[in-house]
């Protein structure tokens, strides 16, 4: 059943290919948590000790990653519905 025309199958294409590396890239960060992303922790302002603040760090690292790969799941997804839509589009003017 076609529901997406032509360019927006495309356009479903390629922006789930590049979520999809983006996502799993930074998820791939967070896991070997770079310090480069720890802006983007949930964290608290202050800490009262050194070994509160790596454990937060680090669940808050972990949790992040997790995200990041559901969320590149999630853009597998619609990635294998717009290469469907595609399918669909290009079999249709193919006749």
């Amino acid at each position: 059943m076609k529901i997406c025309g032509p360019k927006l199958s495309l356009c479903g294409l390629i922006i789930s290919v590049w979520g999809i590396v983006q996502l799993v890239l930074m998820g791939l960060f967070f896991y070997i948590h770079s310090v480069a992303l720890i802006e983007d922790l949930p964290l608290e302002e202050e800490y009262h000790s050194l070994e509160l603040f790596y454990s937060a760090a680090n669940a808050a690292y972990s949790q992040n990653a997790y995200n990041c790969w559901i969320a590149a799941c999630i853009y597998v997804v619609t990635l294998l519905f717009s290469a469907q839509q595609f399918y669909m589009n290009s079999r249709v003017t193919a006749n």
